[in-house]
């Protein structure tokens, strides 16, 4: 029996590609049930994070890099020799996927998933884009266009679509990676504390802002780590641009600069997380119930759908939210000082958890099998 072929295409930063490869395990768990034989490939960045990540994940059998134009919202001469990296994108990617013949391509979005989008939608593939954050992105609302599905992450997003996009739409949550649902609170403290052991009588405080790092909240961390130290245990993912913090030695500092697949295990034994806003994060500590304290990034270099994401998830009494010059020690410490009590935590913590409720990797998976088996 022939493979059939899926295409997964997404990628520029993390959150692009990390719900994609849960969708693709998730995926591969329900083609061995039902007893279809698979072929996942990634379309990516030819440059960039893209290959490592995905190869390194082992959730598909190939990555083909494609070239890949970024889609800005501010003037930059990097806009013109981007128009024609867009061009040969679709080129390349339209070639791809002649060649590959995949029964249906899967978007988790990024300006690298324009191109393979609609290079399907000229080969009459089946597309399924798939929105994590609360407001769609410019590729996102580029990619619906080409869409057959169109899946998001929030109820409240559907206002953002026409009503033509409206029968295509499918509110399916945020995936997340199968392994947070078996994520270990043991594991985690065997992984951060081996070498070290903790202070058991003081909470964890989980310290995150991505891959590369949150510059912004690092340095609220060390501004304000003696009086952080004397309250919690902080576990700090400093991030590789700032991964000279993890030279400082300060009795309770537990600094990383990145921390991969001992990631679920290590939320999975927080107690609080401090962390950026971005949807990959958020729903990850979700999956677990942890109370966060967030700092989404906001300014003229996004969007805003950090500020979003935060808003909604303060809205439902999940999140404590620090946003623009809100994000300063004095209003930290005032919010700590009121998450450090259990009772405050254990509230966000039942909040949260209503909010994390089904798999949704699990449910988009579903989608993808019965369109395959059309």
């Amino acid at each position: 029996m022939n493979k059939l072929t899926v295409v997964f295409t997404g990628g520029g930063t993390g959150g692009h590609i990390y719900p994609g490869l849960a969708v693709a395990d998730e995926l591969r768990i329900l083609a061995a049930e039902r007893e279809v034989p698979l072929r996942l490939v990634w379309l990516g960045n030819s440059s960039g994070m893209d290959k490592e990540i995905v190869e390194k994940s082992g959730s598909v059998d190939a990555f083909y890099g494609i070239p890949s134009g970024k889609l800005r919202r501010y003037f930059s001469l990097k806009n013109i020799s981007d128009v024609f990296k867009i061009f040969l994108g679709c080129a390349v990617s339209f070639f791809r996927l002649l060649s590959l013949r995949p029964a249906l391509v899967f978007s988790k979005g990024g300006f690298v998933s324009v191109p393979p989008c609609a290079a399907a939608k000229l080969l009459h593939i089946p597309v399924f884009t798939h929105e994590c954050d609360f407001t769609p992105g410019l590729a996102t609302r580029l990619n619906s266009r080409f869409a057959s599905k169109i899946l998001v992450s929030y109820e409240e997003t559907r206002r953002y679509f026409g009503e033509k996009k409206q029968k295509s739409l499918v509110v399916t949550g945020n995936p997340v990676r199968p392994v947070f649902y078996s994520a270990d609170e043991a594991r985690g403290r065997a992984f951060l504390f081996s070498d070290r052991p903790c202070d058991s009588s003081k909470p964890i405080l989980l310290v995150l802002g991505g891959s590369l790092g949150a510059h912004q909240i690092n340095q609220l961390v060390t501004e304000n780590l003696d009086w952080l130290c004397e309250r919690f245990t902080v576990v700090h993912q400093t991030g590789r641009a700032d991964a000279y913090l993890t030279e400082t030695r300060h009795d309770g500092y537990y600094p990383y600069a990145f921390i991969y697949r001992e990631m679920p295990d290590v939320i999975a034994a927080a107690d609080l997380v401090l962390s950026r806003a971005g949807a990959n994060s958020i729903w990850e500590c979700a999956v677990l119930s942890k109370p966060m304290v967030l700092i989404p990034l906001c300014g003229s270099g996004t969007r805003g759908d950090q500020v979003d994401n935060a808003q909604f998830f303060a809205d439902k009494g999940a999140a404590c939210v620090l946003t623009g010059e809100e994000a300063n020690s004095d209003r930290l410490k005032q919010t700590l000082s009121c998450a450090i009590e259990p009772e405050f935590r254990a509230r966000m913590a039942d909040a949260v958890r209503a909010l994390a409720d089904g798999k949704p990797a699990a449910k988009i998976a579903a989608l993808i099998m019965d369109t395959l088996q059309q």
